[in-house]
């Protein structure tokens, strides 16, 4: 059975019935093509094994973001290659904000952390750079692009559903799949 790692192209687009490289879509492949080498690095892979809001880890919260962020930036007619390369690395970090006892403190920390370690994964541009620097807009800064605003909402809207799933799971009396 693979592990988690070894199926970064797997990944359920959370809410949605798109699996991530396991659709003949010509979206899906577009994205597949913007995103692969990301994809595959082992830093990437690596998010799998965080959690991330309740039951989804970081990697799939990650692949999430960043394909909403690519089809909505896409209809828009905005830097769409930009907004799902920076969607999936908005979230970077290797470290827990429990763990660490971060509170608050974490809505500034996380984003820097993992713009350092986008930086040395792959190079990027201004836009990429603020997009995963300031993901936490309005609490993390100005945004200077609308790419980084659409990354921005649908980071929000990806963690209310992944919440909203956790609770709807609960009240069922079905627990939680992954994290408690």
């Amino acid at each position: 059975m693979l592990t988690k790692r070894e199926m970064p192209l797997l990944i359920k687009v959370f809410g949605s019935r798109i699996y991530v490289g396991n659709s003949n879509t010509e979206l899906s492949t577009e994205y597949i093509s913007l995103v692969s080498d990301l994809l595959y690095s082992e830093p990437v892979k690596a998010l799998a094994d965080w959690g991330q809001h309740k039951h989804v880890n970081r990697l799939q919260h990650s692949v999430s973001v960043s394909y909403y962020s690519f089809l909505i930036c896409r209809k828009l007619g905005l830097d769409y290659r930009a907004a799902a390369r920076a969607g999936l690395l908005h979230d970077l970090y290797f470290f827990s904000r429990k763990e660490l006892g971060l509170g608050a403190a974490h809505i500034k920390l996380h984003p820097r952390a993992a713009l350092k370690n986008a930086e040395i994964l792959t190079d990027l541009d201004d836009m990429e750079r603020d997009i995963i620097a300031k993901h936490m807009w309005p609490l993390g800064g100005r945004a200077k692009y609308k790419e980084t605003l659409v990354v921005s909402y649908v980071d929000k809207m990806c963690a209310l559903t992944e919440y909203s799933d956790y609770v709807r799971l609960y009240i069922k009396g079905l627990g939680c799949p992954l994290r408690g």
